[in-house]
């Protein structure tokens, strides 16, 4: 029997192949919308010292990958991010980036930015052999086509886990394995060297494709 992960849900995609399910997918949600909160003047300050562009975000294999997903920091601190996501409790450091695909990502901002989030802003990316480009960001107008959002499950994360859902971390399952996993992390665009798919990477990726054509995500909360 397949074990599935505790991932970030995601919404249902279409199209001809699994790539183009899964550039479809990674479009129409956001991996974590979360409840927007109102800041402070002083929380506004802290938030303007670090800029997030589309020149921040790279090819995966230009981060470093702590068990199944993908790891920086923006701010240069990237050793204190990798011992936090390595050790798998805790709370990231500023800067600190966690990314799982190529077309979403998280970014921890200062103390402060965005109690509800534990400081977390997040990202949709349309990616491409060009690099990237902010699609969306933000964190209660991140909403996917059938009206599911992603706090429902990022909200569910343990404390000690800092809303970062992994296996166990109490968010709920999606039935994607880790195998699929793998082969969609290989499709990413913008790096220089992808990885090449195998004959069990094409295969995970048609199972992907079945499994997204059912999908159904928690509604957001009222």
């Amino acid at each position: 029997m397949k074990k599935t992960l505790n991932l970030s849900p995601t919404s249902p995609a279409r199209g001809s192949s699994a790539r183009q399910c899964w550039k479809n997918l990674f479009r129409s949600v956001g991996l974590a919308s979360l409840l927007a909160v109102a800041i402070s003047g002083g929380d506004v300050v802290q938030a303007r010292e670090m800029a997030i562009t589309d020149s921040s975000f790279k090819c995966l294999n230009d981060m470093v990958k702590v068990r199944h997903f993908y790891v920086d920091n923006l701010l240069g601190n990237r050793k204190a991010t990798i011992k936090v996501a390595q050790k798998g409790t805790g709370t990231y450091p500023p800067g600190s980036v966690v990314q799982l695909v190529p077309g979403e990502v998280m970014v921890k901002h200062p103390k402060g930015f965005s109690p509800a989030t534990k400081d977390w802003e997040f990202f949709e990316l349309d990616v491409s052999k060009d690099g990237s480009k902010i699609r969306k960001r933000g964190f209660a107008d991140v909403v996917n086509r059938f009206g599911g959002n992603c706090f429902a499950c990022h909200v569910k994360a343990k404390p000690a886990f800092d809303m970062v859902c992994e296996i166990d971390h109490g968010c709920d399952p999606i039935p994607i394995t880790r195998r699929m996993l793998a082969a969609l992390q290989k499709t990413d665009p913008r790096c220089t060297a992808p990885a090449a798919l195998n004959e069990e990477d094409q295969h995970a990726l048609k199972e992907l494709d079945e499994v997204l054509k059912t999908m159904t995500l928690p509604a957001a909360p009222k």
